[in-house]
């Protein structure tokens, strides 16, 4: 394809998706055959951004992930199948069934780890390990989700179980392997981890559109889940493994046991057009829309808060895109991808011409069987639990969603007025009853992507003693707050930093996805392959000291009632307890539009919310200012290392 025809096409989308999205910047590159035939970049507001502008490439960082355990298995000093703990010798968990998940399993996300990671794993400005020292500890008290291998469901724990795994048996850090290895062979010198010197690099300006002021970079410390940092040049030279061109990295064996069909090991929904179906470290091995044009297409996605990127390649075709932004999400970049390798392909002479948009055309109403009807009822997914109705006219809705109604089809099927969505049910060889949902997705000005997956979970009644019942009764519209994130983290400004427990409007003896198994305990037990099963949680409640805690797997939550009302003196003080937890305030009446000053510790910061609780009014380590005027009710926390000391001046 001529390079300025090429070249303008792409300026163009990139600007489009700039005007039509909450992207910030964008920066792409397209590698033809060896030869980086494009690159280019743009920013809103005239941001400066060049080629040489390192962003977080967030999940793809699970391909060098996967690329590094296979360099190891080229080596012989790692065989797919082989128990991780033997490789890996602490590694131990509360379930016994720990002991049967091998390296295949971390990288097709079958392990059947819970998935939520570690506190602290993403933190503004600071690069500290812990997130990556306490995994292993954190695994040892907890269940698996599933039996190892039963079914792939996405799991960022096991790319940091991944991660130790190749530290261990080659006796180097991450970071000093990936660069010995890959980097530094492919000349992908602006390829970098957190724990490399990132003095004279340059990033993204950071935004969000709900706050003003400019973000400071922040950093993944779980590295191979999500924490490298790269250019969408260097991103498409480290793609030159997968078409056979860097043999010497990786052999041709490990290249080819990666992009097979890992998702059809377990439980997985029918084949259809997808761009999610796993290999190992690939989201898709078999992306739409490349398959149906007869190409094979590997593609990985990731979004952080603040970044998100996608990077496809057509190994058979020797070509290969990537996009990478602040702000957006990888769906999106993904779409801008797909389109530049479709142009390149049809110039090139590769396909005849770029195929229409699919749809499933609008929904022609059939009657609707009585067996059908009963799969009406309540379905969970990761953290929700929503009703789905059937009406005997074959209209099919969900309340959370009173904008979508579905009607009953001929093929057995729910297609939404649109035609966009198919919805269906399907009771799998485990017994349990899955919401199987396909979508076709695009966005004006560019092509089409597809998606595939078991959305939810049918739950079945759990009838709970009259004593539990009213344990968790106390507990309804309570809330509580999470106490031990460090000072730097962008929970604070990113995260859910409280819940509230709501029982009423679910089905009974169960806690959003979570089965109540006891007066102080629930357990997800939803098993959902791909996206809608990931991060579930073992709930337990306990006293401590007096005080009254909510665990979520490494969560710690106090509850609201052990939360203090900030003092209506003019001074008075704050210290963090030694065992390091953060100190929550509810803001009283008659302190709004007063200002507070806040005496901050060296390694300590504070967050104001309003009643909502959403994005922060101030963060300290945003801001970096040390005062704000109190809003009308909300919540103050104070963070920092164990014995830090705040005092706090309030004026009117």
């Amino acid at each position: 394809m001529n390079k300025h025809i090429l070249g303008k096409m792409a300026a163009e989308k990139a600007r489009l998706l700039l005007d039509s999205t909450e992207t910030s910047s964008v920066q792409y590159a397209l590698i033809d055959n060896g030869n980086i035939t494009l690159s280019g970049q743009i920013g809103k507001l005239d941001q400066p951004v060049t080629h040489d502008t390192l962003y977080g490439i967030a999940s793809v960082s699970k391909v060098f992930g996967s690329a590094a355990v296979m360099r190891l298995v080229d080596e012989g000093k790692i065989d797919l199948n082989t128990p991780v703990v033997q490789y890996v010798t602490d590694f131990k968990m509360k379930d016994g069934r720990y002991k049967y998940i091998t390296p295949r399993m971390l990288l097709n996300h079958s392990s059947g780890l819970r998935g939520t990671g570690s506190t602290n794993e993403t933190l503004f400005g600071d690069n500290d390990t812990y997130a990556h020292d306490t995994f292993l500890q954190i695994l040892s008290e907890q269940t698996l989700k599933a039996d190892p291998g039963a079914f792939s469901v996405y799991s960022n724990s096991s790319f940091t179980l991944a991660e130790i795994l190749v530290e261990r048996v080659s006796c180097m850090s991450f970071t000093s392997f990936i660069h010995l290895y890959f980097t530094e062979y492919l000349q992908m010198s602006d390829t970098k981890t957190p724990q490399d010197d990132l003095k004279g690099k340059k990033f993204p300006d950071l935004h969000v559109p709900e706050y003003p002021r400019q973000l400071p970079n922040s950093f993944v410390n779980a590295i191979a889940s999500g924490g490298i940092f790269s250019t969408a040049e260097d991103m498409v030279r480290f793609s030159q493994i997968f078409m056979g061109q860097a043999n010497y990295i990786l052999s041709k064996k490990s290249i080819q046991a990666m992009e097979q069909e890992e998702y059809k090991r377990g439980i997985w929904p029918e084949d259809v057009d997808d761009c999610s179906n796993y290999g190992l470290g690939w989201d898709s091995v078999k992306m739409y829309p490349f398959h149906d044009y007869g190409i094979k297409g590997l593609s990985k996605g990731g979004d952080l808060s603040l970044y998100a990127a996608s990077l496809i390649v057509l190994p058979e075709k020797k070509v290969a895109t990537a996009v990478l932004s602040s702000g957006g999400n990888s769906v999106t970049n993904q779409l801008l991808a797909s389109e530049l390798l479709l142009q390149t392909l049809k110039e090139k002479g590769e396909i005849e011409s770029i195929k229409s948009n699919k749809s499933f055309g609008k929904p022609i109403k059939t009657q609707i069987p009585q067996d059908v009807l009963k799969q009406a009822g309540y379905y969970a997914s990761n953290d929700r639990q929503f009703r789905i109705e059937i009406n005997k006219d074959g209209g099919l809705s969900i309340p959370a969603d009173v904008e979508t109604k579905y009607w009953y089809t001929s093929d057995g099927s729910f297609i939404n007025e649109g035609g966009t969505s198919k919805i269906s049910f399907v009771t799998e060889r485990n017994g349990r009853t899955y919401l199987w949902k396909r979508s076709y997705e695009s966005l004006p000005g560019f092509g089409q992507l597809a998606f595939s997956g078991y959305e939810a979970e049918k739950l079945e009644e759990n009838v709970l003693p009259e004593e539990t019942i009213q344990y968790w009764a106390k507990r309804e519209h309570a809330k509580y707050y999470i106490v031990n994130e460090k000072y730097t983290s962008e929970s604070y400004f990113f995260g859910n930093l409280s819940i509230q427990i709501s029982l009423t409007d679910g089905l009974r003896g169960y806690w959003q996805d979570k089965k109540i198994t006891g007066p102080n305990t629930a357990v997800s037990q939803i098993q959902i392959p791909g996206l809608s099963g990931r991060d579930t949680i073992e709930a337990q409640f306990y006293m401590e000291n007096g005080i009254e805690y909510l665990r979520l797997n490494e969560q710690i939550l106090v509850s609201e009632m052990y939360v203090k009302r900030i003092g209506v003196e003019t001074q008075f003080r704050v210290t963090v307890p030694a065992n390091g937890h953060a100190q929550w305030f509810t803001i009283p009446s008659g302190t709004e539009g007063k200002l507070m000053t806040v005496k901050l510790p060296q390694q300590g910061s504070f967050a104001v919310y309003d009643e909502k609780g959403e994005y922060p009014l101030h963060y300290s380590i945003v801001s970096g200012n040390n005062k704000v005027a109190l809003p009308k009710s909300g919540t103050i926390v104070f963070a920092g290392v164990p014995g830090s000391k705040f005092t706090i001046t309030i004026s009117a």
